[in-house]
């Protein structure tokens, strides 16, 4: 079976008609194919559009920001066609979360590591969907105690009835936390709350800033407000977090609330380095889907200051813990070692499909470099793929122009070990 899957695959990419139209008399796009030289092989190169990026095609479960994350598009296509249910699919740089939310909700066993803590806080809990009646009842139980005074000062971003309720949930779900009695509904506030800390629209709790996968620093938070001529409204923290909460559940059904059940009593999430990762077992993962911090283009700890803040985490330990090399020779040096970790955990016949993309401005193909990096630890690189869509405004803002045609392009290389 599993060598099938390797011959299905490169005959299944060569002839992918890729086709997201209702209009059956239109032509979808075929895939283009290239090859590349690497250790004296061949390894093919597969391009087309092979899922959508439309956010419609994904469950609501998964709309949580998070800055330089994929679409749940992406992981799903390789669970589908790598792995059967209750097998083990893993993430080593885990962010948002996509990877582990997509495989539980395929019914696949689940391991995801982010040395990054707010990884955990932003994923774990949305295995444990509540129930909104519970939530509310839970949220109507913390006390508002509007004498509580910030050790930060965050008046640029909220208006103090606001800043009142965020401290007093920051403290409830802090004594919690501290006193071992959070439980799945705390987890679950921790997580929306830490959400919807700043962006750009009345869903969040604060007055127009940057999209919420960045937060920007307060002296650069009073320019804005200056320039925009605003100050912070009131904003309801617990009608906020209650809202988002039944957007991310809308399209939750009882049999995934059932499977996401099930596939938590075996999940586990670490915080780990990637290089490190001692309590996954030897020959244990079936599929690894994961995309790693790109050099320097995103600056993930100074994103996320405010989120650590809200979260108790001590924003310069994040900063020296998580990697961020600026040159390639770092950077691979540091992939090679999260390699042959990667080769130790998989299991014989196991694959690995690693998103990297071209960084400044093409001229950097982490790709290719890949390759060469996967084969010294000892997998067998299958082929490339590039998935080719519609280039986006994130994209822009990252300087990720991936070619001149207008597109932003995922490229992953697959690996299996044999």
């Amino acid at each position: 079976m599993e060598r099938q899957l390797v011959l299905d695959i490169q005959e299944h990419l060569k002839g992918f008609v890729f086709s997201d139209t209702p209009n059956l008399f239109e032509a979808g796009s075929r895939t283009k194919q290239e090859r590349f030289i690497a250790h004296n092989l061949e390894i093919p190169k597969y391009i087309n559009e092979f899922w959508t990026s439309r956010q419609r095609q994904a469950n609501s479960l998964h709309e949580v920001s998070y800055r330089a994350c994929f679409k749940p598009q992406l992981p799903n296509f390789f669970i589908k066609i790598f792995t059967k249910e209750k097998d083990v699919v893993y993430d080593p740089f885990s962010g948002r979360g996509t990877t582990a939310i997509e495989a539980a909700l395929l019914n696949r066993n689940v391991i995801a590591n982010d040395i990054n803590p707010l990884s955990c806080i932003l994923s774990h809990p949305r295995l444990f969907p509540p129930q909104i009646p519970e939530l509310k009842k839970r949220l109507d139980e913390i006390e508002i105690v509007n004498d509580f005074e910030s050790e930060v000062d965050l008046s640029m971003f909220y208006h103090p009835k606001t800043l009142a309720e965020l401290l007093s949930i920051r403290k409830y779900l802090s004594g919690q936390r501290k006193s071992g009695k959070e439980d799945s509904l705390d987890s679950w506030i921790r997580m929306v709350a830490t959400n919807r800390l700043t962006g750009h629209s009345k869903g969040f709790f604060s007055v127009y800033t940057l999209p919420p996968n960045q937060a920007v620093s307060c002296e650069s938070q009073i320019k804005i407000n200056k320039n925009k001529n605003q100050r912070p409204e009131y904003r309801n923290t617990k009608e906020i977090i209650l809202d988002k909460s039944t957007d991310l559940l809308k399209d939750v059904t009882k049999s995934q609330r059932a499977i996401l059940e099930s596939i938590s009593e075996k999940a586990l999430f670490l915080t780990e380095d990637a290089r490190h990762t001692s309590e996954i077992k030897s020959n244990s993962v079936q599929l690894t889907v994961t995309s790693p911090p790109f050099l320097d283009i995103v600056q993930y700890a100074d994103d996320n200051w405010l989120r650590c803040w809200f979260n108790d985490i001590d924003i310069e330990n994040v900063e020296q813990t998580i990697t961020m090399s600026k040159k390639l020779d770092d950077w691979r040096e540091v992939m090679g070692d999260v390699f042959s970790e990667l080769f130790r955990i998989t299991k014989k016949n196991g694959w690995v499909a690693f998103e990297v993309g071209e960084v400044r401005n093409g001229k950097i193909k982490l790709d290719e470099h890949i390759v060469e990096i996967g084969i010294n630890a000892g997998f067998a690189c299958e082929c490339i793929m590039v998935n080719e869509q519609i280039f986006t405004k994130t994209a822009n803002i990252w300087g990720v122009k991936n070619n001149e045609n207008g597109t932003n392009s995922n490229r992953i290389v697959i690996f299996r070990k044999r």
